[in-house]
């Protein structure tokens, strides 16, 4: 992609309103505007990275379920049937058709997909199932702050199991546990699971995921084992029940927590050289809540010995708030700092000199070859001073920069800059193209 044809407006000065480090890069490096109180609209950039965090949430949960599409607009009366409408608070927005029909924008789809299931499976033998979707829901939060961390319209992945029993739903809980540890691991990121309120979802069993960030929501007192679970450890599969439920065991186990859910004992029985202390951002949220939709809402199957009424359990992922959890946990002065599997381009090329022919040839040779390769490139054409570009670059944040200028090349070498440990080296261009095509 090349800058001079892109949109991708970069403001000058940090904007006025921002509160969190995630809210202002993200208007200052042209991710996202705001349209309305708590609504944002993703410019290209943003759209970029908002992709790339999908498509890893996506990945990991076909390894557990199939994914399908329900409507952002739900009926009342499914709400209704199963006991919510009137529970969920002022948070929903409610909606009335032409014909006064009582509509919503969907929070959330417990609901819906239970409807769905009744209406389709009847036997004991389509069970287990793990439907998902991901799908823009909007909750008419009182007070939108903090850019897309809590916004009111975002993008959310949610899952929902369906098993003859709790054994079963509780492997599917187990599940869901590991797709998410595998998730956020692969975005570069530490998402510590914590015991949690169930809040309007309802059930018994529930855990919040929060990735650690110094501006979290949330004060963590945590057992730095936690840290070092390998999730991706020989042998663990999504089928044996038994490994699942030692990890589950292994990574829930070795927290407390400084709300309604903190564990006093837990915590002293911590040895104090693992005793850890922090702040967390919530991405992600997983429910076990047994037969309260579908025994609500009339869904049985037929079994062996009878009517089998399947137990349920939900889970979701902020896909767009991980973007704005991802920037709080990765960024310095200058910018942001994208792990490289979310960042919008892997490479930045950026001419120091655009009225220099050696200089403005070896860039775009480069910039060639890297499309070749299959490399994501955003190359900095435009007619403007180095230093510019350069700030730019670092606040979009792209994992590396190929820096090109006269005096290099005079030397027959190209700066490589890792927008991480910013440690530069000057390479030989057919050197550098070596090193990021690895």
């Amino acid at each position: 992609m090349r800058l001079s044809r892109s949109f991708l407006p970069v403001l000058k000065e940090s904007p006025s309103g921002a509160e969190i480090a995630s809210h202002k890069l993200m208007l200052q490096a042209g991710l996202v505007r705001q349209t309305a109180a708590g609504i944002y609209a993703w410019l290209p950039l943003g759209q970029r990275v908002l992709r790339k965090v999908e498509q890893i949430v996506r990945e990991e949960q076909d390894r557990v379920g199939q994914e399908m599409l329900m409507p952002t607009i739900q009926s009342a009366d499914l709400w209704r049937e199963s006991g919510r409408y009137d529970a969920y608070g002022p948070e929903m927005l409610r909606i009335t058709d032409r014909h006064d029909r009582e509509m919503l924008y969907g929070p959330t789809n417990e609901d819906m997909i239970t409807a769905l299931f009744r209406d389709d499976v009847n036997s004991y033998r389509d069970l287990p199932r793990m439907l998902y979707h991901i799908q823009w829901k909007f909750r008419d939060e009182r007070r939108p702050r903090f850019g897309v961390m809590r916004g009111r319209e975002f993008l959310m992945k949610d899952a929902y199991s369906f098993d003859l029993d709790e054994a079963g739903a509780r492997l599917s809980y187990y599940r869901q546990l590991l797709a998410y540890l595998r998730t956020f691991g692969r975005m570069g990121i530490k998402a510590v699971p914590m015991q949690a309120d169930s809040g309007p979802i309802g059930g018994k069993l529930s855990h919040e995921f929060l990735v650690l960030a110094p501006n979290g929501e949330s004060e963590l007192f945590y057992d730095a084992a936690v840290e070092e679970i390998d999730f991706e450890r020989d042998g663990l599969s999504y089928d044996d029940a038994d490994a699942l439920e030692a990890l589950f065991k292994e990574a829930t186990g070795v927290y407390a927590r400084t709300d309604e859910t903190h564990e006093e004992d837990l915590w002293a029985d911590v040895p104090a050289e693992r005793q850890r202390t922090g702040r967390g951002i919530e991405v992600g949220h997983i429910f076990y809540f047994g037969d309260k939709y579908s025994k609500a809402m009339g869904l049985k199957v037929s079994g062996p010995d009878g009517d089998i009424t399947p137990m349920m359990g939900s889970y979701g992922v902020g896909v767009s708030r991980l973007v704005g959890a991802i920037i709080e946990a990765s960024h310095d002065d200058n910018g942001i700092v994208w792990p490289e599997a979310v960042a919008p381009w892997k490479v930045g090329i950026v001419t120091m000199r655009a009225d220099d022919e050696a200089t403005v040839a070896a860039a775009e040779d480069l910039y060639a070859k890297l499309k070749a390769a299959g490399i994501e490139t955003l190359y900095d054409d435009r007619d403007e001073r180095g230093g510019v570009k350069l700030g730019g670059m670092d606040l979009m944040g792209l994992p590396w920069q190929i820096i090109i200028g006269p005096r290099g090349l005079k030397n027959g070498v190209v700066e490589v800059k890792n927008r991480r440990t910013g440690e530069r080296e000057e390479l030989t261009p057919e050197a550098a193209l070596a090193k990021l095509t690895a």
